[in-house]
Order: C-alpha cells, then sequence, then structure tokens
C-alpha cells in the first residue's frame, strides 16, 4: 500500500511552543488522515524531525511498504537523503531513528516541495504549536 504524506513542523521563537503535522493522501478505500502533535518548546528542525517520526510510525501502523513524504524542509530532506551533513549533536538522534523507520519500507522517497505546496500539513504542524503554547501557559 501507498502512503504519500505532507510533513511540516512549526515552532514560534525557536525554540518556542512547536508541533508536527501530517497529511495524508486519499488512497483507494482509504480517505485522508490528518496527524498532529504538540510537542512543548523546542526549534523548529527538531519539529520538522518530530513530523517525519510521526508521518513513518503512522506509515507503519496503516501497514504502508511503499512510503512517499513530501517536506517545505530542504534541509531535512538533503539530510535525509545524505546529501548534508548532520552539524546539529540533538539532531543526529532523529535522523538515526528516521533513517532506521525508513528502511523497514520496501519503497521509501522524500522529496523537497516548495510551501505553498504544503498548507495542509503546515496547518497541522501549527494546530500542534498551538496546543504547546495552550499548555505552556498553566
Amino acid at each position: 500500500m501507498r502512503f504519500r504524506a505532507y510533513i511540516d513542523g512549526a515552532a514560534r521563537g525557536n525554540p518556542g511552543p512547536a508541533g508536527a503535522g501530517v497529511f495524508v493522501e486519499p488512497e483507494r478505500d482509504r480517505p485522508a488522515l490528518e496527524f498532529y502533535e504538540p510537542l512543548g518548546a523546542t526549534t523548529n528542525n527538531v519539529a520538522e524531525y518530530r513530523a517525519l517520526l510521526l508521518a513513518l510510525e503512522r506509515a507503519e501502523e496503516a501497514g504502508a511498504d511503499d512510503v512517499d513524504i513530501r517536506s517545505d524542509s530542504r534541509l531535512l530532506v538533503e539530510q535525509m537523503q545524505g546529501n548534508y551533513k548532520m552539524r546539529a549533536e540533538h539532531l543526529k538522534p532523529l535522523l538515526a531513528d528516521a533513517v532506521i523507520r525508513a528502511k523497514k519500507f520496501r519503497a521509501f522517497s522524500i522529496k523537497h516541495i516548495p510551501r505553498d505546496q504544503n498548507t495542509k500539513a503546515d496547518r497541522l504542524a501549527n494546530k500542534g504549536a498551538d496546543a504547546s503554547e495552550r499548555s505552556s501557559r498553566f
């Protein structure tokens, strides 16, 4: 089964209240799926990786074997493809986890897209950031 997900991370303040968002295209009998996750206070790059990991977790749960990820984060895409070296120590475990998870699928691809093609995932990432913002007020 194919699983095409659009992912995005958002952080207000960088670091600040953050969220991860995933929009999954409908496929045959499966409707479109939407997921978001509040992340508390963190950086935008961490939020981008958490969005990728959330998508990979949901793909595995759905029994997908062909996973296609779309992201407007060129840094994340290039690092996942091995084209950019990972310099940030705190992101290395997230990248390693994502690579291990991606290898579980028969086919995996990740592609950079412009921001204006990622509005659904951006909306979901902001819902996660909103939830993080609300929970940090207490």
